[in-house]
């Protein structure tokens, strides 16, 4: 005979309802869960570029203009050449202003990007360069354009200077004295000053998102020879953001519907991938004359 008060144990359907009903509660917190990781994800990516916008006021403050695109010469004419020494890009030139000094410190100016005294340089990882929602790699391979020959590894960067509409590939094996010069606020040896903004620094997009969808980007600068070497540092408004039949040298990221951009105000935007493209390359370039205003697309 039974205890009066002996304690009843769980059913195999009281148990199997236990668990449907744990795993239906997993599935529709899961969702919310990951959206709230996903608008944190977006929130630092909006605050590296709006450091990185500051960070370029800043060097105005200091030097008068912008920094360069990239800066490049040939060392026995001391002409302008695009795939010349030094050959450091716009980041590293706002490195102090981005709180890494010593970084800046360590790199030497008069030398090649590629000199073995930048060895550690070159694969630095910096947070303030990477957007969180992009999970590619910390560092990458450069190869040759023409052998395929691996030439050195790079950190990677989520953010690229606007060189404006031009394309890139077209300044590629020009001889020395050669500028490739863009449209938009950054391109080789550029000194390109706010005044120049005829369009209004509000309407002039600085830098903007790079996802390593297609291929992988730097923070260091054009590597000489080296395969799209500088769309590497810089991006094109050939297609509009996100655009599947947009090319690695485009802007594009992992977020939902659009990308971040840096304007020349000090704001960052949220350009929708919807952006007219006429709206958009206007906000790319800084003489056009175009004022497209506040649109839907720009948020």
């Amino acid at each position: 005979m039974h205890p009066k008060h002996a304690r009843k144990g769980f059913t195999l359907i009281e148990l199997l309802v236990v668990i449907a009903i744990i795993a239906l509660l997993i599935a529709l917190l899961l969702p919310a869960v990951q959206q709230a990781r996903e608008a944190a994800r977006r929130t630092q990516c909006r605050n590296n570029l709006k450091q990185i916008g500051l960070a370029m006021h800043n060097y105005v403050d200091v030097h008068l203009t912008l920094p360069s695109g990239w800066v490049a010469v040939d060392s026995a004419t001391s002409l302008p050449f695009v795939e010349g020494d030094n050959s450091w890009g716009w980041a590293t030139m706002i490195l102090p202003m981005l709180e890494q000094g010593p970084l800046y410190e360590g790199l030497d100016f008069r030398l090649s990007m590629l000199d073995a005294v930048h060895d550690d340089a070159r694969v630095q990882p910096l947070n303030a360069f990477r957007c969180p929602t992009d999970t590619g790699p910390a560092d990458w391979e450069i190869e040759n354009e023409t052998t395929g020959t691996p030439i050195t590894r790079l950190a990677t960067s989520n953010y690229v200077a606007c060189i404006g509409t031009v394309e890139m590939e077209d300044c590629e094996g020009q001889p020395p004295g050669f500028v490739c010069k863009g449209d938009g606020a950054f391109y080789h040896n550029s000194r390109v000053k706010f005044r120049d903004m005829t369009d209004g620094t509000s309407n002039v997009i600085l830098a903007g998102e790079r996802s390593s969808k297609l291929d992988l980007s730097t923070w260091t600068g054009v590597v000489p020879e080296g395969e799209e070497a500088i769309a590497r540092i810089l991006g094109t408004a050939d297609h509009t953001p996100n655009d599947p039949d947009g090319h690695f040298d485009d802007f594009s990221s992992y977020h939902t519907g659009g990308i971040f951009c840096a304007f020349g105000d000090g704001r960052v935007r949220f350009l929708s991938e919807s952006i007219d493209l006429g709206t958009y390359q206007g906000l790319c370039t800084i003489p056009g004359g175009e004022i497209p205003g506040e649109s839907p697309t720009l948020q």
